[in-house]
């Protein structure tokens, strides 16, 4: 394995252009991309997801439509397969080069977390069957501190998370594991952009998914037989089209909610972006707007400057 390279991580909300950046990056490197966003490893999910494959070109990426549309993908999976990757990556003589905007699974990667696979209790399910969301919610904030809603934005996964953490109470020696030292090896860039400009992007580019065909997308997963309430569970983009496709809004429903839902998004993502940064994890902050020329130079001298 090639450990010479750095790990080279190009994060930013949603809308910051960051894809596009990670490519010119890629390119000028000889890296390779490995997706960090928890809804692009699905199949079939592509304008939704914003998954921009046209613009990867020759550029080789990972974790990317790995998962069928309709299959609850998690953190353990995602570190599972990142740390496969990033060996092939490093194996190949290439840099990897972590692009994505799931704050979670980003920093997960930049504190070295490999999660043991948790198996399933049964007694435990049957115990907290019934009760409701918020109940579930306080079991687990006695257990951990919440740093983030995916946890407990449904029963299912509030139950799963007090069975990890069940798990982990019962075998410290894999919570041990779970928890090992930070990276020391990373470059964290991340595409900044102004709220206004971050607005009329999402906006634009809410637009033109549209037209490129989101309805139908949505049309044709569901023909698929994948369930609405699963395809609402991915949130945002399917979870609005999917009311409308379904008849529960209209299209103007759809397209203001689904809007402001996009524009909260984005803030939380800079939220976890600046609790990350708060938590150790520097973020070298590029313009949204700099010149490609110009953005690719300054990352090469913040890898050269980390050397």
């Amino acid at each position: 394995m090639n450990a010479a390279f750095p790990l080279l991580v190009i994060t930013g909300p949603t809308a910051s252009g960051k894809t596009r950046r990670a490519v010119d990056v890629a390119r000028a490197l000889d890296a390779e991309i490995i997706s960090g966003d928890s809804r692009q490893v699905y199949r079939g999910m592509d304008l939704g997801t914003g998954k921009d494959l046209d613009e990867y070109g020759e550029v080789p990426y990972h974790l990317i439509d790995i998962a069928p549309a309709g299959y609850k993908y998690n953190l353990y999976e995602f570190l599972r397969d990142y740390d496969v990757a990033e060996a092939r990556v490093r194996a190949s003589g290439r840099m990897p080069l972590l692009c994505g905007g799931t704050g979670l699974y980003v920093e997960s990667v930049l504190n070295g977390i490999h999660l043991p696979e948790v198996p399933a209790n049964l007694e435990l399910r049957a115990q907290l069957e019934g009760k409701t969301l918020e109940e579930l919610t306080a079991i687990l904030a006695g257990m951990k501190n919440l740093h983030n809603t995916t946890d407990v934005d449904t029963a299912k996964r509030a139950i799963r998370a007090i069975e990890i953490e069940t798990y982990y109470m019962e075998h410290p020696e894999a919570a041990s594991q779970a928890s090992p030292e930070p990276r020391k090896d990373a470059v964290v860039v991340g595409v900044a952009i102004d709220r206004e400009s971050r607005r009329l992007r999402i906006s634009e580019r809410l637009e033109a998914r549209f037209r490129a065909g989101m309805t139908a997308e949505v049309e044709r997963l569901l023909a698929a037989g994948i369930k609405p309430e699963d395809l609402m569970y991915y949130g945002l983009e399917y979870k609005y089209v999917t009311q409308y496709v379904t008849g529960l809004i209209s299209a103007e429903e759809m397209h203001k909610g689904l809007e402001t839902a996009i524009h909260r998004f984005a803030k939380r993502q800079m939220t976890w972006f600046r609790g990350m940064e708060r938590r150790g994890h520097h973020v070298h902050w590029l313009p949204y707007d700099m010149a490609p020329d110009d953005f690719v130079a300054e990352v090469k001298k913040l890898l050269f400057s980390h050397a």
